[in-house]
């Protein structure tokens, strides 16, 4: 296909796939997109405009080739654009489905905006989901197998990504996980309309037909400790995430019916996986016929709204601080919950909440943003007698999350950790003050994205590989010495 070909986004319009109607799609929790068809896949990568400076490559954590596996699919060699995509990345079609892309990739597009940046996550989506049908991708079959092996911490996506980079270099892996089912957050923090539960078990089965062994249900502190682990391995990955909840104090902060966003999600995403959840079966955690306010502008408190749509709640309304330009969730995902009939109060902060032992209502405080803070944003301030009562149910407090006190948790105190409790690491080596034990994701860098800790767990790998490669040297020198 010649370059003028690729340039089409002169004469294509931008299309994303079809989207279901909001009320088919409040109706349950599949993914809210139909996949593209072939002939639109090929139509929308080719829009792209080849350009010499990728921005798209350049703010995509992974820095994946994307202009390339877009001309490839224009072309229609699927199979080699997804060797390229799959390159760089180990859950494509999971960072197609979850990314944010329009701050990411698409956001960064340098087509002029008059005419649209690239539907680049759906093709991304599009290409890897073709290649698990057409059976293109197989388990990892390590060239060589090595007699080392890894112990990894944590089976999100950081723990996954770098077990599959550790087994193709042919390290013995071993993931562990204090959870029944591997995936992180992308299992019972993700809902199903973003990411259906089976496109990351069918990843989960990639690494146990790839040979990594899971020990799941395993709690690092109480089935072994952290040092017990390291006698075992060769070396160890912690990837634990994070997930303890950032609080909200303020009067009536210790009502009943005032939950943390992961409680509530995890009960929504393990009654769709089929368990028993005394606390939704029992109506404490289901908002069916409920008034709910969600407090927090990111892509969590997206996913708790928008849960509780589906759910069939009375209300669902939405408290930030800031207006919606400053809102740091996806501004995809907030089109998606207004769509669905979610009511956004900007400008307006919980004051304390209402009730006599059961939450009743949420006292708003109205807001104006005045001069920035130290991170450039327009910092909320609190405009004087203006508060508004809002009626509650059940309130979700979507305020993000911190780390555990893994030290404690790991029965391992000589850990060292930041003053923000996230694990203190060396970031050339990505080793923590620990011989041999490294950590990557979250659980380093805060909470952060999905497709950042793919990164991370991959660049673990490669820091894993490298001492571990040192470490089987150092005899040598010492013997010719």
């Amino acid at each position: 296909m010649s370059e003028k070909q690729m340039l089409q986004f002169v004469r294509v319009d931008k299309q994303m796939p079809e989207k279901r109607g909001a009320g088919e799609r409040k109706e349950d929790f599949h993914e809210i997109y139909k996949d593209f068809i072939e002939a639109k896949a090929e139509e929308q990568a080719s829009r792209c405009s080849q350009c010499g400076v990728p921005f798209c490559q350049v703010h995509c954590p992974l820095h994946n080739n994307i202009p390339d596996w877009l001309r490839l699919t224009a072309e229609g060699r699927l199979e080699e654009a997804y060797e390229v995509s799959s390159a760089t990345n180990n859950m494509p079609e999971i960072c197609g489905r979850i990314c944010p892309q329009d701050r990411l990739c698409e956001g960064n597009c340098v087509i002029e905006k008059g005419f649209e940046s690239v539907t680049i996550g759906s093709v991304e989506k599009y290409i890897t989901d073709t290649a698990w049908e057409k059976g293109w991708i197989k388990p990892v079959t390590p060239r060589v197998e090595r007699e080392e092996s890894v112990g990894i911490i944590g089976a999100g996506p950081a723990g996954m990504a770098a077990a599959e980079q550790l087994r193709r270099k042919g390290y013995q892996v071993t993931i562990y996980d204090r959870y029944d089912r591997a995936g992180g957050l992308m299992i019972y923090g993700i809902p199903g309309f973003k990411l259906e539960k089976d496109i990351v078990m069918r990843r989960y089965q990639h690494l146990v037909d790839s040979k990594v062994s899971f020990e799941l249900g395993f709690e690092v502190g109480k089935d072994a400790t952290l040092d017990e682990l390291r006698e075992k391995h060769d070396a160890i990955l912690i990837a634990t995430g994070v997930y303890k909840a950032r609080d909200l104090g303020g009067p009536g902060s210790g009502l009943a019916n005032i939950f943390p966003a992961m409680t509530y999600l995890t009960a929504s995403n393990r009654k769709g996986l089929g368990d028993a959840v005394p606390d939704f079966e029992d109506g404490t955690l289901d908002a069916d016929g409920k008034n709910v306010v969600v407090i927090g502008g990111g892509d969590t408190a997206m996913d708790c709204v928008r849960t509780a749509v589906r759910q069939g709640a009375k209300s669902v309304k939405c408290l930030y601080r800031r207006d919606r330009q400053n809102m740091p969730g996806s501004v995809r995902e907030v089109d998606n919950a207004e769509e669905e009939g979610v009511e956004f109060k900007w400008l307006s902060a919980p004051d304390g909440f209402l009730g006599d032992n059961t939450v009743t209502h949420v006292r708003a405080q109205q807001m104006r943003l005045a001069a920035p803070d130290a991170t450039g944003r327009q910092k909320p301030e609190p405009i004087k007698n203006a508060v508004e009562t809002i009626e509650a149910d059940i309130v979700i407090k979507a305020l993000g999350f911190d780390p555990e006190d893994l030290p404690t948790l790991f029965d391992c105190p000589d850990l060292q950790t930041t003053r923000w409790g996230t694990i203190r690491v060396d970031h050339r080596t990505m080793m923590s003050n620990l011989d041999g034990v490294f950590a990557a994701g979250d659980i380093v860098r805060g909470a952060s994205l999905v497709v950042w800790a793919v990164k991370d767990g991959r660049d673990a790998a490669e820091a894993i590989h490298s001492y571990v490669q040192a470490k089987a040297k150092a005899p040598e020198k010492v013997a010719a010495a």
